[in-house]
């Protein structure tokens, strides 16, 4: 069971329009827990206007007395033709600058490990065996079918998704039509996606798998481009693995699209 909180602040919350209360969603992961899910994961939001590092604290601690196994927590990010865009345009809100960003995305990795919950990825932490097996099914590259409107599959070099419109999607079916589009992934794109995905993971990137998988020219310019980040200790390579180090995950995203292929 995976619950979106996004913040145990009501002012967070009326900030990024939630329809829930900071008590509802605290009522809500009590009910999951008596009803028997163990595995239960929520969703926390850093970086919004007017939570000091303190607030992001006590947001958390919140989350560790109720005892939940499974956290992904990303920093606010504001999607075009949104409710929160159109109040950024017109200088109704602003946002926190990327160094409290940066801050509190670094409480969040401080305050996770003394917790005893592990960094399995980028933006998800977990207790010992509670990994999410739906998003580690994305970074490791495994086959998915997604079933409704709006979702997405993965087979093979293959990414499908089903059209978004209910009602479309229910009349496709009606008329035995599948109602999906589909991209094929070039080589190129797949290097590129495992690259973004495998370092933001503790499983890293491989340089057999590249080699493996892709082609020794593939490999060469990923050695080639990452060997700048392992001097700066951005990046640690143990047996042919490369991962993130602390310091290289406040910079994941840009490390990642450096080793991109663009020819």
């Amino acid at each position: 069971m995976s619950i979106g909180v996004q913040s145990f602040r009501d002012e967070d919350l009326r900030f990024m329009n939630r329809a829930h209360t900071s008590d509802q969603a605290i009522k809500s992961i009590k009910m999951c827990q008596e009803a028997g899910f163990n595995n239960l994961s929520i969703d926390l939001i850093y970086g919004t206007p007017g939570m000091t590092n303190q607030a992001w604290k006590n947001n958390l601690s919140t989350c560790f007395n109720l005892d939940v196994p499974h956290v992904s927590s990303y920093a606010l990010t504001v999607e075009k033709n949104t409710a929160l865009y159109y109040q950024i345009e017109k200088s109704k809100s602003i946002l926190v600058s990327e160094k409290q960003s940066a801050a509190q995305f670094e409480i969040l990795m401080l305050e996770m490990a003394k917790q005893g919950y592990e960094q399995y990825e980028i933006s998800n932490f977990c207790k010992p065996n509670s990994y999410s097996h739906h998003n580690s099914s994305y970074w490791k590259k495994d086959h998915y079918l997604g079933l409704g409107p709006s979702a997405h599959s993965f087979i093979g070099s293959k990414r499908l998704w089903n059209v978004s419109n209910n009602v479309k999607y229910i009349k496709s079916l009606s008329e035995n039509i599948l109602p999906i589009q589909e991209e094929t992934l070039t080589i190129q794109d797949q290097y590129n996606e495992y690259v973004m995905t495998s370092l933001r993971t503790i499983w890293g990137c491989s340089y057999s798998y590249l080699t493996e998988q892709f082609s020794d020219a593939f490999a060469r310019y990923f050695k080639e481009g990452i060997r700048k980040y392992i001097s700066s200790k951005h990046v640690k390579e143990i047996n042919g693995i490369y991962t993130l180090t602390t310091k290289g995950k406040l910079l994941a995203d840009g490390i990642a699209s450096d080793l991109f292929s663009v020819k």
